[in-house]
């Protein structure tokens, strides 16, 4: 269908740009005669200009009269107007343009060889000059003969080049109006074949497949069309096949949703599971201190400690539900991120000295390349390498180094945060970025976390165009990585291992 509306489509632009060629022909062929006939004009003007330069002389010198000179002033008065106008019309054609210029020549010649000296010469000499001019034998009164001869090769010339053009554009429109006639013939002849096209190929196997379609509504699911067709209507027949064999599949979907559906509302209570434990246990101690401390008298060290311990599970619980309400913003709208340009050792520095104070069993290294600029959240990025810090330092709780490093390759850079601590058990590592999960050994040895600082490193790292992973050993620590692109894709080349710093902290 497509191709042969084409076909028709094709030979009726190709009809009208047939009959637009003619008719600009036919233009083009009035423009040109029109331009000869000015061009014609225009000579024949200049030629009368020419004689009334004769004439006038003559008769100045024949009257000896000022009146009798009137015509050859009004000839040199327009001239030069004259002669503008009738090189202009004959540019068109360089062979006219040249027998104009020759035109021209001879009569700025005839002026300024003859006309204003023979004038000047009459005034000093006038019966000389009068008998010069009455000679018929003498050269006076052939000086225009040049010119003359000039203007009529002109006139010829360009009546032969508007005849040349006539026939061109004629024979152009002829031409023109025959193919424009096939090409109309062609075009009925397409029409004619794209619909009987239309009603074989078309009209009869929709008929055939909303046959099918009703018996399939009545429920005959082994109704089925034949696929000989083509293009569009061999894909419908195809559609069709195929929706009578997915009914069939139809309860099997179901099925299948009914139990996703489920385990889905398992996730959901073990998510309300989670959150409320989360929350029960900072509360329980926050109500068991306070409840001690109202019911007894204690010395100011002991209600110290007690309001100490209440103080770090408030803190914990404003970190839950920082945590729950930044996981709640994330799912909603995505990670909003105000980006801007930050050297990312800077950025690793700050964190470092930061988290140093946390632990006085553990000591940070930093080690990073020097020229390391990300275009990304400063806050947003700091949450992520803290979170890395934090966790690196809560699961190595015998104290050790924590390594941090920052490397430059390409266009990206990798930061690597290393501990020698206990490590993730293989069977729970592909669960570690599931929100609110913390592994046994966090349970069990009463490390604090809300299980959602590394869910929310994964979505803050993705939302700033790069990856997240990690790799450990039962036993034989940790090193959770992310990598970023650089803000520019040269800032990398100027980059080399030896243009390196180390900084280390510990308290």
């Amino acid at each position: 269908m497509g191709l042969a509306a084409a076909a028709v489509a094709a030979a009726l632009v190709t009809l009208f740009a047939l009959l637009l060629v003619a008719i600009l022909s036919y233009r083009d062929a009035s423009n040109t005669a029109r331009h000869a006939q000015q061009a014609i004009a225009s000579a024949n003007q200049l030629e009368i200009l020419a004689l009334d330069l004769e004439t006038g002389l003559r008769g100045f010198i024949i009257t000896r009269r000022q009146s009798s000179l009137k015509p050859w002033q009004e000839a040199r008065r327009h001239y030069s107007s004259d002669v503008k106008q009738f090189l202009r019309l004959a540019s068109d054609d360089p062979t006219q343009a040249e027998r104009a210029q020759g035109v021209v020549r001879a009569l700025d010649s005839y002026n300024a060889v003859f006309s204003l000296q023979f004038l000047e010469f009459m005034k000093r000499n006038p019966g000389p000059a009068r008998q010069f001019i009455l000679d018929q034998h003498a050269a006076g009164p052939h000086r225009l003969d040049p010119v003359r001869k000039g203007f009529k090769s002109f006139v010829v010339g360009e009546q032969k080049l508007a005849d040349e053009r006539n026939t061109t554009a004629k024979h152009t429109a002829r031409v023109a109006i025959v193919l424009g006639a096939v090409s109309l013939g062609l075009a009925v002849l397409l029409i004619v074949l794209l619909i009987l096209y239309l009603a074989r190929r078309v009209a009869r196997p929709v008929r055939l497949a909303a046959e099918a379609a009703g018996r399939l509504a009545d429920g005959d699911l082994t109704s089925r069309v034949d696929e000989r067709g083509v293009a569009e209507v061999g894909a419908l027949q195809r559609a069709f096949n195929s929706m009578a064999a997915s009914l069939e599949r139809g309860r099997r979907e179901l099925e299948e949703q009914n139990r996703k559906l489920r385990e889905s509302e398992k996730v959901k209570s073990e998510l309300v599971s989670s959150v409320s434990h989360e929350l029960r246990t900072p509360l329980a101690s926050i109500l068991g201190f306070s409840d001690l401390m109202l019911q007894r008298d204690l010395d100011p060290a002991d209600r110290r400690r007690y309001l100490e311990l209440v103080r770090g599970e408030a803190d914990r619980l404003a970190a839950l539900l920082n945590d729950l309400l930044d996981l709640q913003r994330i799912e909603e709208t995505g990670v909003q991120l105000t980006r801007e340009e930050l050297d990312l050792s800077k950025l690793l520095e700050s964190q470092v000295v930061l988290y140093s104070a946390q632990s006085d069993r553990h000591a940070l290294d930093l080690d990073t390349d020097d020229g390391c600029v990300v275009l990304a959240d400063r806050d947003r990025l700091a949450q992520v390498v803290g979170n890395l810090l934090s966790n690196a330092i809560k699961y190595s709780p015998d104290g050790g180094v924590v390594h941090i490093e920052a490397r430059c390759t390409g266009s990206r850079v990798r930061v690597n945060v290393r501990d020698d601590g206990m490590g993730i058990p293989l069977v729970q590592q592909r669960q570690i970025f599931t929100k609110f999960f913390r592994g046994d050994a966090g349970r069990r040895l009463g490390i604090g976390g809300t299980g959602l600082g590394l869910a929310l490193a994964r979505d803050i790292v993705e939302a700033h165009g790069g990856r997240i992973g990690f790799e450990s050993l039962e036993g034989g620590g940790s090193t959770f990585w992310f990598d970023l692109p650089l803000a520019t894709a040269g800032a990398a080349r100027g980059v080399g291992l030896s243009d390196s710093r180390r900084s280390g902290g510990g308290s």
